[in-house]
């Protein structure tokens, strides 16, 4: 996204490195599963395939097949797995005679040998530890990783205008095009799952798509061999997703594209952005577009007979789609998920859910179980119906949401108000993240301003304004309570919204917001917040029957407590920072001590309130 790409020297080495891994762990479990396999060729032959392929890997490799004879005179499956198991050796190795040329020819030699024991009646042999091998190199081929690359449209157009321009080519055009060098040299060792998704950032038309094959044209030159590319558009912003089937539309008729949907048997892979929707619109508005894009584009793909993963890039801060991920696929429209789900995972949320195995394991089960579920005929008609009884709350909310939103972010004076009330200029000194806060413009504007750090920044602040404001106004307008309790009983996308809003209200403090928004000497903004906070909470806590924010969540609210007054303590010491760093005057250096401080403060802050990145 506008940030230099990793050099191609150190992803071939990062390849390489989980290369080796899996081949590594692939040969010990074929030289486990072979020691299983101790079935004598009376009791259990080999089928006449497998007594050909024998033939093959003995003119092959004769000192290995002769080792193999010694150890297992009779057991003719076991001889084939041990001749199996020093191929994928001579694969790590690079032993160009001996190697396997990709995962799919290891997976012959694993099909091959289970048919024979099978058609010998030895199921149990052959479904066991066999079919174990065999999911793990369907599952991690010969690379155990997969690489996605990620880029902005723009950069795209820039680099394609000087390709077509003829010409001296700009360090970034030139390293745009080495990105494609690079997954066709890794296709070429690890196969072509090993790389060849490419996700295009930003996306608003069909060419953005396009211009992604061109580039390949470019990189390889005429006559070139290019790498095998599943390109995913990107759609993040609230113009892009309510265009999303649109461009898909266009999309799809392009030569490259459709070519290669007839190779994947018409697999599509669709990416939707949580983070700027949010932040043009509103947290509500943002959760009612996205409903309403994965519902359109699943009925988009049904219609045309295609395959359709919905790629969710969710962050873990509840302003970006953050929250419980099971309770959301459980929200999804009906046909978007179809047993087919990917999000990323990233920030503390790595650690938080995959640190503990214990903890990874009940995280995914619970995932995979929701991903079953939300396919369900009756989870999808109880989400359609739902969907269309509350279809006049939607559009009200939608509409008053997005008014109230905009009457702060649009309002004269509120982005500079922002830079002062909250740390964001200083968040982008912190040593962490992939790029960096701005795409280049000032403080005067939020238009270029990245979803990252404008969550982060609140949260810091202890408002979190960007997971929550604009919904009490929208409750507001719509006014029966008894019918949003019933939409929240019954509907599982605005239960999800006001458990997740509850959540991010819940590690909010009113009393320390105010010290942060009174830094900015906008009382009129600072009304405005403290208003809409205040309204929501009343709002959130009626619907859910609590006389308190999350009373209705025991457990994570004894988890918040325990948290606050460390938190509580950090986020004051940040405001006394602040308030130092903001009143020296223009021009000077800033104090470097305080500085420091208040950049542990946002450290310390952040792993106190989770779900911040």
């Amino acid at each position: 996204d506008g940030n230099p790409f990793v050099t191609a020297s150190v992803t071939k080495k990062a390849l390489a490195i989980s290369s080796d891994h899996i081949l590594r762990g692939l040969e010990q479990s074929t030289r486990r599963v072979a020691r299983t396999l101790t079935l004598s060729s009376e009791t259990t032959p080999s089928s006449p395939e497998l007594k050909s392929r024998w033939r093959q890997l003995t003119t092959a490799d004769e000192e290995g097949s002769a080792a193999a004879v010694t150890k297992a005179p009779e057991e003719p499956h076991k001889r084939v797995l041990m001749l199996v198991a020093r191929k994928i050796e001579a694969t790590r190795a690079r032993n160009a005679d001996l190697a396997y040329e990709g995962p799919e020819e290891l997976l012959g030699d694993l099909r091959l040998t289970q048919d024979s024991l099978a058609q010998a009646c030895a199921n149990r042999q052959a479904y066991g530890d066999l079919q174990q091998l065999i999911w793990q190199v369907e599952t991690f081929g010969f690379h155990l990783a997969e690489l996605e690359v990620r880029q902005h449209s723009t950069v795209h157009r820039r680099a394609l205008a000087e390709c077509e321009a003829g010409g001296e080519l700009s360090e970034e055009t030139e390293e745009v095009l080495e990105v494609f060098r690079t997954i066709a040299q890794l296709q070429k060792r690890y196969g072509p799952q090993a790389a060849g998704r490419y996700i295009i950032s930003f996306t608003q038309s069909a060419d953005d798509l396009a211009n992604v094959y061109k580039l390949a044209h470019y990189a390889v030159g005429p006559g070139g061999t290019g790498p095998v590319l599943d390109v995913i558009p990107l759609f993040e912003t609230f113009a892009d997703l309510q265009a999303s089937t649109r461009i898909l539309t266009e999309f799809v008729t392009y030569p490259e594209f459709a070519a290669r949907l007839r190779e994947t048997g018409g697999q599509i892979e669709v990416m939707l952005g949580y983070s700027d929707s949010s932040k043009d619109v509103g947290p509500v508005a943002a959760n009612l577009a996205l409903y309403a894009a994965q519902a359109n584009i699943a009925q988009w793909a049904r219609e045309r007979g295609l395959k359709l993963t919905l790629f969710h890039g969710r962050g873990g801060a509840l302003g970006r789609g953050g929250g419980p991920a099971n309770t959301a696929i459980l929200a999804q429209p009906p046909h978007s998920v179809d047993g087919r789900f990917k999000l990323t995972e990233q920030g503390e949320v790595i650690f938080a859910r995959y640190g503990e195995p214990a903890i990874a394991m009940r995280h995914i089960d619970q995932v995979a179980a929701a991903t079953l579920l939300a396919a369900a005929p009756s989870i999808e008609q109880r989400n359609l119906r739902a969907a269309q009884r509350f279809a006049p709350i939607a559009k009200t909310m939608d509409e008053s949401s997005r008014r109230r939103f905009s009457q702060l972010v649009d309002a004269e004076g509120f982005a500079p108000w922002f830079a002062t009330v909250t740390p964001m200029e200083e968040i982008g000194l912190l040593a962490l993240g992939s790029r960096p806060a701005r795409r280049g413009l000032s403080v005067e504007s939020l238009e270029d301003l990245r979803a990252i750090p404008w969550v982060f920044a609140w949260s810091q602040a202890r408002i979190n304004l960007a997971g929550w404001f604009g919904l009490g106004s929208a409750l507001e307008e719509v006014g029966d309570l008894e019918l949003l309790r019933e939409a929240y009983a019954q509907w599982p996308l605005f239960t999800t919204l006001v458990d997740n809003v509850g959540m991010s209200l819940a590690k909010a403090d009113t009393r320390i917001a105010r010290r942060y928004l009174e830094l900015g000497d906008r009382p009129d903004f600072t009304e405005m917040v403290m208003d809409e906070m205040a309204l929501t909470r009343r709002w959130i806590a009626d619907i859910t029957g609590g006389g308190r924010i999350i009373d209705n969540r025991p457990v994570l609210q004894q988890a918040v407590k325990m948290r606050s007054p460390y938190v509580d303590a950090l986020s004051l010491l940040q405001l006394r920072a602040l308030r130092v760093l903001r009143s020296e005057p223009q021009g000077q250096p800033v104090s470097p001590e305080w500085q420091h401080l208040l950049l542990l403060s946002v450290s310390g802050v952040s792993a106190g309130l989770k779900n911040t990145g």
